[in-house]
């Protein structure tokens, strides 16, 4: 016998309500992954940054990144 997920109960849950209502909850579910991904962006940016401030970063063209990867 399968067994229901979290996933599935909130999906059934879900298709229960109108249609406006579903529309409301995808909204405000797309709004929260943007506000994640802005969040993991500023993160990445503020990891480089600190990578950049510290010289642990190069600069070159692509040839000369695949120049470095076949000297390892």
């Amino acid at each position: 016998m399968q067994q229901k997920t979290p996933m599935n109960d909130i999906l059934s849950q879900i298709a229960i309500l109108s249609f406006d209502d579903q529309v409301y909850i995808a909204d405000i579910v797309n709004h929260r992954i943007n506000e994640q991904r802005r969040n993991q962006l500023a993160n990445r940016i503020n990891e480089a940054e600190t990578n950049y401030a510290a010289g642990n970063v190069t600069a070159g063209t692509a040839e000369d990144l695949f120049a470095a990867l076949d000297d390892d």
